[in-house]
């Protein structure tokens, strides 16, 4: 089955119809700039953009960086304020005419990479780390989702953990590979202090660099690069059509 993932950023949104039975975009995907302000209604219709970049008139599965309850978003902690609390699902159905599925966007690419990537077979406690804008977090135990969860902004020094270990922060201070690497390396054990995974999946735009940061971390779970890299957010929300999200049916 052949499926739009879209995946909402804070800074692009970007989109490809995905084979979903091989895990890999059909075409190159399309990005839009995020609109600023980023209201719901401006980002829907980017989605909306993307839909008609690839004259699309079948299912969509949308990733958004934030917390989803059955449709709803709960949270914006990148994007405009005014999309807590309203049915974002029932918005982008509206404008794009097209069945819709929303889903955490580090849980869609969560989702990607245990049944393609990098979590492909693995059992146990699996954590997915998104480092882009801000910082995602997907659990899966013994391959099954923990949904929503928003680790990133687990308290480190007494900031937000995004606010000091995102790729954005890096960008903005202009920071070394190596000094970086040491600021996720505290944010990632103060995650293992709590909830000791077996294996930690680093991914966002960031996963392409991997060997410039990854050897500089110390925590004890092995860390490695996302295998979809960038793409796993886009397969992953294609994905979550197939794969219905626990709590949200």
């Amino acid at each position: 089955m052949d499926i739009l993932g879209i995946d909402i950023g804070g800074t692009g949104i970007k989109g490809a119809p995905v084979h979903t039975e091989g895990g890999h975009l059909l075409a190159e995907r399309y990005r839009v700039l995020t609109p600023s302000p980023s209201t719901p209604g401006d980002v829907a219709d980017c989605i909306v953009e993307i839909a008609k970049h690839f004259e699309w008139d079948g299912r969509i599965g949308c990733g958004y960086p934030g917390v989803i309850k059955k449709g709803v978003t709960m949270t914006a902690a990148n994007l405009d304020p005014s999309w807590i609390g309203i049915n974002a699902k029932s918005l982008i159905e509206k404008k794009t005419r097209c069945k819709t599925t929303l889903v955490n966007d580090a849980d869609a690419a969560g989702i990607a990479e245990m049944e393609f990537g990098a979590g492909r077979g693995v059992k146990g406690f699996v954590l997915m780390v998104t480092l882009g804008t801000g910082i995602g977090t997907a659990l899966f135990i013994n391959r099954q989702l923990v949904p929503n969860t928003e680790l990133g902004h687990i308290e480190v020094r007494g900031k937000d953990a995004e606010l000091r270990a995102s790729d954005r922060v890096r960008l903005e201070k202009e920071l070394s590979w190596k000094a970086w690497a040491k600021r996720v390396d505290e944010y990632l054990t103060v995650i293992e202090k709590l909830l000791w995974p077996d294996l930690i999946i680093i991914g966002g735009g960031v996963s392409k660099n991997a060997a410039k940061f990854i050897p500089h971390l110390s925590v004890h779970a092995p860390v490695v690069p996302a295998q979809l890299l960038n793409e796993a957010g886009i397969v992953g929300a294609a994905l979550s059509v197939l794969h219905p999200i626990p709590g949200d049916d």
